[in-house]
């Protein structure tokens, strides 16, 4: 069986480049393209697959060029709003064969933390998201957290459950942060650290908290592999890893 080839946009970023050096290690792929701002994205260096890891503004661009040539994408990139997934389905309509996967985080750790919030989210009347990372983020609140929230947002809505408690009326500079479907969301940037989330669940007299931390970004790495090997027999879009996890 011949290998996957596999090419990453972002490379010289910092995900880029371990996503670059997961490949080489990995069985049954081969890099066949490194890209980066500026690129001429061409034919992608004949990839089967390719992994994307830029910035919110050129990651549809990116992805549209991918597709129009029939090649499988792994995106990592944040900012894939409602709008533009929309238009990425249309596009996908034109190239039916091709799989896309847009995964706001691809720890597996990550993955499931995001799992069992959604479980535990209809148990609880107050819930709260806090998201931790490098100062280097450009966006907030991270995609993870976003996702956890809408996921968390849905399943309280499900359980027939109000609005988060919350006798707050006072509050000019922001202090209770982000509503993310109705989930309040903060995000912390502090030098040291990598990717970390909670999420915090409260009812009469207990809280349960919900915690992953990732160290160092191979955590990321069997995440993606493991959506390289899967994305070509997923044809169309899919949003979260959990789908090829047999998590959702």
């Amino acid at each position: 069986m011949s290998a996957i080839r596999v090419s990453v946009i972002g490379a010289a970023g910092r995900m880029g480049a371990t996503v670059c050096r997961a490949v080489e290690d990995a069985d049954g792929l081969e890099l066949a393209g490194r890209y980066d701002a500026g690129d001429d994205l061409g034919d992608l260096g004949g990839a089967d697959v390719v992994v994307e890891f830029s910035v919110p503004d050129a990651s549809p661009a990116n992805v549209a060029h991918c597709v129009a040539r029939g090649v499988h994408v792994v995106v990592g990139t944040t900012g894939w709003s409602e709008e533009r997934l929309e238009v990425l389905r249309a596009q996908l309509g034109e190239q039916p064969a091709v799989g896309v996967l847009i995964a706001p985080n691809f720890a597996i750790g990550a993955v499931l933390m995001m799992a069992f919030a959604e479980t535990a989210a209809r148990f609880y009347e107050s819930v709260e998201v806090v998201e931790l990372h490098h100062p280097g983020k450009v966006d907030a609140p991270s995609g993870t957290a976003a996702r956890t929230a809408d996921l968390i947002g849905r399943a309280r809505t499900e359980a027939g459950l109000g609005d988060v408690p919350d006798a707050t009326t006072d509050d000019p500079d922001g202090a209770r942060g982000a509503r993310v479907r109705g989930v309040p969301v903060h995000s912390v940037r502090l030098r040291g650290l990598v990717a970390h989330q909670e999420v915090l669940l409260g009812g009469e007299g207990e809280l349960l908290t919900i915690r992953h931390d990732s160290f160092d970004r191979v955590s990321f790495m069997p995440g993606v592999v493991t959506a390289v090997r899967e994305v070509a027999s997923h044809p169309g879009l899919t949003v979260g890893l959990e789908h090829y996890l047999g998590l959702a």
